[in-house]
């Protein structure tokens, strides 16, 4: 098939899973598109003299309170510092790839493929969906979020030293240079509009007090017409109906920052009014009201938190604050967050994840969610249940912007393990080594093509002591190996049942479902010792003859076991997976499997009984077929150990699986002899 053909039929399957106005919008929006062409901006026609500024003196009104950077603890001050001079010398980690050369970036040039996008295409005559034409887009976009001078800048605010800021200054203005209006591949999507605005916006403010400040925003004619740039483009063109996820909140979020910290422009009240609109609507339709993340993505529910926390304090700072609805579901989502870590502060790893942020004033972690607490900790306090948040540059800065905490009525006195809208439930114990154990019951994904989910429907993911025991995949990437994103979302990749060789919902591009499970949690019962969870999904319907998939998940405290019931209706074949995070050891003898970690900070062990009725065989590290790996982040895999059980179930008997963790102080030595079965109640 042709790249042509390929292109036309992806969009006939995107066009599918549309609505009629949905068509129509898209239609007229691609005609949009088109027409704009003369208004493209090249490089060539940028170096000419720019016409003069408008006139009027420009100013910069939402400044820091004097004495915020003092208030920064010097540990926190410290890490900055020492991240930023590592920048300095061109080093920085952009989704697991180490760059060396950021101390004059190529802006278009892909470090993984080393392809370069042509700077001077029509923007949205450039496929960034082809890795082929334009490197890895996720890898050229990352540093185009200007990210990395928002920490320069934030280095500036804590040590005033000049180097930060004489950075931060050649490289926004090459970015400018390089990148003028809907020229090449950095506006071909709105989200990065909308966090590129808010990291200018931030720019602007942490270097508030530099002498050279002026003559970068308010004086620079460039500089005024890029904000502009950006605010027309995501006033005309955003993500709507099945796409109106994640992207959209980016969009509205940095639409409403600018607007609010530069009202320079003769639209920009109008732009105000209704990017606040927008993120109220569509925020509130992105978030279940227990505060988790519609799209079942876990990485997307702190993104999405923060950027919403970030356009409601820039609200209030310009005297227009958000509707009291807002700040309530934010803070759901902050305590959502909080109540669903595990001891070492490590969230669920469900769904998609890009490590995205939406500020970076603090030395850049994986694991965004502790970065939330502390922002959230700022803004709207901690509950006395929470784990306790780091305190970073980040924290104090944007308390100090937003002012007083804000007093939201109705908060958990109690962390709360089971989230019904979304269909997640947490089994645990309490104190030290927590065994933690996150069960999936919810919808697939949110809207008609999922964007970011994985056909996980009721999956299992344990941890022992905030480590990986039965652990989820993860992403890997999201383009350009398509064999490899297909494998790192489909059910076999996760902890639960495939039934007929499929996955329990149907894939139909890296980024679109077309059938979607639906998982329904039938009972959640926590007792004491005792704590059971039992669902079913729909995933396999539509097989002929149809077949059915019911899950309990039982965690008993007492004798720190966990079992796995599977009740299977099927004619099909059956295979179920059990895959362990990177540092467990395995010796696996017929239906029976020996767990160590003994290279970890806590070393233990567990004995895993496996169904008797299945074939069982142990795979780590293969390409054909892809089975046994791990992806510790985007761009990053590792191989792990699946256990894989393949065969029939008889009518009438379950599948019984047991993980029984061993006492952490002597954990008997992982002899076969160990793997005798034992007699045990199904409950």
């Amino acid at each position: 098939m042709s790249a042509a053909d390929s292109r036309l039929a992806w969009y006939l399957r995107r066009a599918a899973r549309m609505s009629p106005a949905e068509v129509v919008w898209r239609i007229q929006d691609q005609a949009i598109r088109a027409a704009w062409s003369p208004r493209q901006v090249t490089r060539h026609q940028l170096a000419r003299a720019l016409p003069p500024l408008p006139p009027g003196e420009l100013s910069f009104t939402a400044v820091l309170p004097p004495g915020t950077t003092a208030r920064v603890p010097e540990e926190a001050r410290k890490a900055v510092l020492t991240a930023a001079d590592l920048l300095l010398q061109g080093e920085w980690e952009t989704l697991g790839v180490l760059r060396t050369d950021l101390e004059r970036p190529d802006w278009f040039r892909d470090p993984v493929t080393g392809r370069r996008s042509d700077p001077d295409r029509y923007a949205f005559r450039v496929d960034h969906r082809s890795q082929e034409r334009s490197g890895n887009v996720k890898q050229v976009w990352e540093i185009a979020r200007l990210q990395h001078l928002t920490l320069l800048a934030s280095a500036w605010a804590l040590s005033h030293e000049e180097r930060y800021a004489r950075r931060v200054d050649e490289q926004l203005r090459s970015f400018w240079r390089e990148n003028p209006f809907l020229s090449g591949i950095h506006w071909t999507s709105g989200i990065e509009l909308g966090l590129r605005l808010i990291s200018v916006a931030w720019i602007r403010r942490l270097l508030d007090d530099w002498p050279g400040v002026k003559g970068l925003f308010e004086e620079n004619g460039l500089a005024v017409r890029q904000i502009r740039w950006h605010q027309e483009y995501l006033d005309s063109f955003r993500s709507r109906g099945s796409s109106a996820n994640n992207h959209v909140i980016a969009e509205a979020a940095g639409q409403l920052v600018a607007s609010c910290a530069f009202p320079w422009y003769p639209r920009s009240e109008r732009w105000r009014h209704a990017s606040a609109r927008l993120l109220e609507r569509e925020l509130l339709r992105n978030t279940f009201p227990s505060g988790v993340n519609r799209e079942l993505a876990s990485d997307y529910h702190p993104f999405v938190a923060e950027l919403g926390f970030l356009a409601a304090v820039e609200a209030e700072a310009s005297g227009h604050p958000l509707s009291p609805q807002v700040w309530q579901r934010l803070t759901a989502m902050a305590d959502s967050a909080a109540a669903l870590l595990d001891e070492q502060l490590r969230p669920p790893r469900q769904g998609d994840s890009d490590e995205g942020r939406a500020l970076l004033l603090d030395p850049p972690a994986p694991n965004t969610w502790p970065a939330l607490l502390g922002t959230a900790d700022a803004l709207v306090g901690r509950l006395d249940w929470w784990p306790r948040p780091p305190d970073g540059a980040g924290r104090v800065m944007v308390g100090a912007l937003a002012g007083a905490r804000r007093r939201i009525e109705g908060r958990p006195g109690q962390r709360p393990s089971r989230f019904a809208d979304a269909g997640l439930t947490l089994l645990r114990t309490s104190g030290q080594n927590e065994i933690w154990c996150r069960c999936d019951g919810g919808p697939h994904g949110y809207l008609g093509i999922a964007a970011h989910a994985h056909a996980d429907a009721l999956s299992v993911e344990v941890r022992y002591a905030g480590l990986d025991i039965l652990a989820d995949p993860g992403t890997y990437c999201y383009h350009g190996e398509r064999a490899w994103r297909s494998y790192f979302r489909s059910t076999i990749a996760h902890n639960t049942v495939e039934l007929g060789g499929r996955n329990s919902s149907s894939e139909r591009g890296p980024f679109m479902w077309a059938r979607h499970a639906q998982a329904r949690e039938i009972e959640v019962i926590d007792d004491g010792d005792i704590a059971r969870w039992t669902a079913e999904h729909d995933g396999y319907a539509s097989l002929d003859p149809p077949a059915s998939h019911r899950r309990s998940v039982l965690l008993d405290r007492a004798s720190r076991s966990i079992d796995i019931i599977d009740e299977i209706v099927s004619g099909h074949d059956v295979r179920l997976a059990f895959h362990l995070g990177p540092q467990v050891q395995v010796a696996l003898d017929g239906s029976c499997a020996i767990l160590t970690w003994p290279e970890t900070a806590m070393p233990g062990a567990a004995r895993l009984e496996l169904p008797v009725g299945l074939r069982w065989s142990l795979h780590r590290g293969q390409d054909s077929p892809i089975l046994g790996w791990y992806s510790p982040g985007l761009g990053r895999r590792v191989p792990a150990f699946t256990l894989l059980g393949c065969g029939r179930c008889a009518p009438g008997a379950p599948l019984a699986t047991r993980l029984e963790f061993l006492e952490v102080d002597a954990p008997p030595e992982p002899e076969l002899s160990w793997c005798e079965p034992v007699a045990r109640e199904t409950r």
